[in-house]
């Protein structure tokens, strides 16, 4: 079975940091694209990063480069997204999914985590 779980998230103060983690189960990251996509109240969900090995493929969302880091930790089967100078905009719900490759868009992620809440204070 197919599982994604998504832990890390929190409330920081503007300029912090946070490492969220994406532990996967019921396949290995090297088949798959790993996305984190993020949702903000009343905002439709977006793309912030993904990660794909089997494509040697890693993208970000041009609102996070140079700020956040996607990595993967294959002995884990789990992918990080590491956050920092958070800025109250990157307050969300923020998701990992399974896919086939980055560029798929949402409908390509067909697993999906819980979503773990980050809050940014300004």
């Amino acid at each position: 079975e197919v599982q994604l779980q998504a832990s890390g998230g929190g409330l920081v103060q503007a300029g912090g940091s946070l490492r969220l983690s994406c532990a996967a189960s019921g396949f290995t990251l090297r088949d798959y694209a790993v996305g984190w996509f993020r949702q903000a109240p009343g905002k439709e969900r977006e793309g912030v990063s993904c990660i794909s090995l089997s494509h040697g493929r890693i993208a970000y969302v041009d609102s996070v480069k140079g700020r956040f880091t996607i990595s993967p930790d294959s002995a884990k089967n789990t992918v990080y997204l590491q956050m920092n100078s958070l800025k109250p905009e990157d307050t969300a719900i923020y998701y990992c999914a399974r896919g086939g490759w980055c560029d798929a868009g949402l409908r390509g992620f067909g697993y999906w985590g819980q979503g773990t809440q980050v809050t940014v204070s300004s």
